[in-house]
This record gives structure tokens, sequence and C-alpha cells, in this order.
């Protein structure tokens, strides 16, 4: 009699809260695929025109630059820093 009340009791409650945590873990991936949506579409929304590119590189190189007078950065950094902004 005991069997039968303790798996009447138990095995809904188990199924119950596995139902809960699928459910929990569905709703969490679901968030984060539409939260990589948005970031996407604001990445879109946010990419700058090839002038303002034009001022960002040149933005970038003199603060390269900046930091290899500093004595931040090695020569040979700085040249690989700086082909890699101008590859891209």
């Amino acid at each position: 009699m005991e069997k039968i009340i303790f798996f009447t009791l138990v095995i809904p409650i188990l199924a119950y809260v596995l139902y809960l945590g699928g459910t929990a873990i569905m709703n969490g991936f679901k968030s984060k695929e539409a939260n990589k949506v948005e970031k996407e579409e604001i990445g879109d929304e946010t990419t700058s025109p090839n002038s303002d590119r034009g001022d960002n590189l040149s933005n970038e190189l003199n603060r390269l630059n900046e930091l290899k007078q500093k004595g931040i950065i090695s020569a040979e950094e700085f040249d690989k820093a700086k082909k890699k902004l101008l590859d891209n």
C-alpha cells in the first residue's frame, strides 16, 4: 500500500518538475536567440559608411602610433596591428 501511495505521488511530481525544467531551458534558448538577433539588427544599423570607416581607421592608426611612441607597444606589435587594421 505504501508503494502505491509513493508512486502515485512521486512520479507525477517528478514528471511535473522535469516538465518545468524543460520549459525553462527552452525559454532560455528562445530568449538567447532573440537577444542574438536583436544584437545583429543593432549592429547592422550602426554599421558606418566608408567615409566614417576612413575616419575611424585614421583614429585607430593615430592611437597605435601614440602607443608606440610612448613605448607601450613595440614596433613589431605596431606593424602587426597596423597590418590588421589595413587588411580589414
